[in-house]
């Protein structure tokens, strides 16, 4: 990673030709579009490990959970009672069936 430099060199902005500023201009647009590119490679691995963190944690919640607490969301035979997978999936065995919820 290149040092930070946070002053613009003023005396050769100050005295350089037209062309010159427009050489300089172009390439820090340059190198802020590189750290872009940096930035957006970071925040979407930053994402994808938070993400894989917080499914490791869901997981540690539900182990910990009591056995019999899984098992109120669904009837002896294995059906799904609140009306879909998902329901049950999420569900938090304090809340009641989705029509009861406040």
């Amino acid at each position: 990673m290149t040092r930070y430099h946070p002053q613009p060199p003023w005396e050769f902005l100050l005295t350089a030709s037209r062309n010159s500023l427009q050489s300089y201009e172009l390439t820090r647009l340059s190198h802020a579009a590189n750290l872009r590119k940096e930035i957006t490679a970071l925040m979407d691995q930053w994402l994808e490990e938070n993400s894989s963190a917080a499914v490791a944690r869901w997981l540690i919640a539900q182990r910990e959970r009591p056995a019999d607490a899984s098992d109120t969301s669904s009837s002896a035979n294995g059906q799904f009672v609140n009306g879909s997978a998902s329901d049950n999936f999420f569900a938090d065995a304090t809340l009641g069936p989705p029509g009861n919820r406040p």
